[in-house]
């Protein structure tokens, strides 16, 4: 098991503009600069966790959308086999991608999106001999950790978009939890976030997307995390300006 570990840990080593692909350079998702970078320059891929953290707007959903469609994964949510659909609203992006994968079989893989978990359940819901049939029954925050718990298991690619929007504090640190044992167990991971909390999972490679396009970052630093930490220490500064 430990060699096949070290195999998967990086099922996905590159993300790179498919130079037999047509795209059109002025379209809004390619004015992205994340999004340019990433089609000028390609993307390497770290083992283990990956966060992409930036601005509404700032290309990390689309990114993640993409690479979810690069590797053959339903950009609504689920695995390569799922095929629900509700109105498609991802960029062209991921067919003018290829990904430079490790050599060896195909890895595992999932995607969760938060904003279309709602459809995935109920695709999941009608499946014959279904396991999923209690996750409408949940909290939102409770489905979503339920069915990464049963989707996301060992080795494999996983993909998680905005994954904070079901889960209250306490559950973001079960799935931080979650992601370590993942990572210990050989997955590679790509999380587009808000949360200066998730960020903050020891060992994870934390890219920011902005005007800049894409660079490395430490938590620390992060303008997410800046602006909770001076909100948390003193809102009536935020709020005077805000309510006045």
């Amino acid at each position: 098991m430990e060699g096949r570990n070290r195999q998967l840990a990086r099922p996905v080593r590159r993300v790179e503009r498919d130079p037999g692909a047509e795209w059109e350079a002025g379209a809004w998702w390619a004015r992205i600069p994340a999004v340019r970078a990433v089609l000028d320059a390609g993307l390497n891929l770290p083992a283990g966790v990956t966060f992409l953290v930036g601005e509404n707007g700032s290309g990390k959903s689309t990114l993640i959308e993409a690479l979810a469609e690069a590797y053959g994964l339903n950009p609504e949510g689920g695995s390569r086999s799922a095929m629900h659909r509700t109105r498609r609203t991802e960029s062209p992006l991921g067919a003018a991608l290829r990904l430079v994968r490790s050599p060896g079989g195909r890895a595992d893989a999932y995607f969760l999106r938060a904003e279309t978990t709602h459809g995935l359940y109920t695709y999941l819901e009608d499946l014959p001999g279904s396991r999923d049939t209690d996750l409408h029954e949940r909290s939102h925050g409770e489905g979503f950790l339920a069915l990464l718990e049963r989707r996301f298991t060992g080795p494999g690619f996983y993909l998680l978009d905005e994954p904070e929007a079901a889960l209250s504090f306490t559950s973001t640190l079960s799935l931080m939890s979650r992601m370590a044992a993942l990572t210990d167990a050989g997955a590679q991971l790509v999380v587009a976030t808000h949360s200066p909390v998730l960020t903050a999972l020891p060992g994870a490679t934390v890219l920011e997307l902005g005007e800049h396009g894409i660079r490395p970052a430490a938590w620390s630093d992060l303008a997410v995390v800046e602006h909770f930490r001076a909100f948390l220490d003193r809102p009536d500064r935020y709020l005077r300006h805000l309510l006045d």
